[in-house]
């Protein structure tokens, strides 16, 4: 079973309610009526209700079973506001008001109440916006300094398989992330590996070295990165700094490495140095290689927020929720 198909039959039946702040996007609307039909998730749109319930009139769309929030006249915004205040004591509630007005952030709260089990938004607002809800709506993961992404890239045949699922971080946050900053990323890369692939992660850092061939202190930063993962997550198998060949391909590693590895030639967590080469390499991948790309999943929060492309499709929403899902559902 396709990797993708997998997680929506995961999902499927649980009807966990997922919020989409951008509910007058008719790609949203579509994918919510998907949603709401294979029982993958309960969609509450937010926006205007008149709007909405226009778009969906004039598209024949059927609004059965997905709930409508307009976060202007919804009763818990003031109780959100009031919660916001109490976090941030500098905050008047004044200006927490009038943040809860705006669906991004009233989207992030009702998932930091548990009105919702994950926020999927980015399809009319730029990932800056939807990391801000984030941060000030759900907070990071204790122990998690530094929000990030992944892409879930399934590959049509990579080392024998066919759809072989890979994970690329962080293609699509941090531009010259620190040794910590890299190191946080992998951490949180490894425990969403661990929830989404059928195998456990190998984790590898890349470079344009592998073990020592070349010295810049770019390369060093990776190492630190390394040293710091490792001792923080003892237990996950990680290792580089590798080559992408040497971190992809056994017959490559073999004659790169002198060492055993338990990720040299089998890395299925793929973790760049900068954003530079992390976007770079996911869209090389999706369209050279025909990959699909889900994500950006944003990652490093208490709980799920997805990101989605400005040209996501409908497809793409209701895998990258399928995706969001699967990392709060028991597989």
């Amino acid at each position: 079973m396709d990797i993708i198909e997998r997680l929506i039959d995961q999902a499927t039946g649980h009807d966990q309610a997922v919020v989409f702040p951008e509910g007058d996007d008719l790609r949203i609307l579509i994918a919510a009526r998907r949603l709401q039909d294979r029982h993958i998730a309960a969609p509450i749109l937010l926006g205007d209700v008149g709007v909405i319930d226009k778009l969906a009139k004039d598209n024949q769309t059927s609004l059965d079973g997905i709930t409508l929030v307009d976060p202007r006249h919804d009763d818990r915004m003031n109780s959100y506001a009031q919660g916001y205040v109490e976090q941030r004591p500098k905050t008047s509630m004044k200006v927490a008001e009038r943040l809860m007005r705006k669906p991004l952030f009233f989207g992030a709260m009702m998932v930091h109440n548990g009105d919702a089990a994950a926020t999927v938004a980015g399809v009319d607002h730029p990932t800056s916006r939807v990391i801000e809800a984030g941060m000030l709506g759900i907070g990071l993961t204790p122990g998690i300094h530094t929000p990030s992404s992944f892409f879930l890239m399934v590959m049509p045949k990579f080392r024998g398989r066919q759809n072989e699922p890979l994970m690329f971080a962080d293609c699509a946050v941090n531009i010259e992330p620190t040794a910590e900053q890299l190191a946080d990323v992998a951490i949180a890369s490894a425990e969403n590996a661990e929830k989404l692939l059928d195998e456990p992660p190998r984790v590898a850092f890349l470079s344009f070295s592998t073990q020592g061939s070349a010295q810049h202190e770019m390369v060093n930063k990776v190492r630190q990165a390394i040293d710091i993962a490792t001792h923080r997550a003892p237990r996950v198998a990680i290792d580089g700094e590798f080559q992408a060949d040497s971190a992809l391909i056994p017959e490559v590693a073999a004659n790169k490495l002198r060492r055993k590895s338990r990720v040299a030639g089998y890395a299925n967590v793929l973790i760049f140095p900068d954003l530079n080469s992390g976007n770079i390499a996911y869209k090389l991948t999706q369209y050279l290689a025909n990959a699909q790309a889900i994500g950006p999943v944003l990652q490093g929060f208490a709980k799920p927020l997805g990101d989605l492309s400005r040209g996501a499709s409908t497809d793409d929403i209701v895998s990258s929720t399928a995706v969001i899902l699967a990392l709060t559902t028991p597989p």
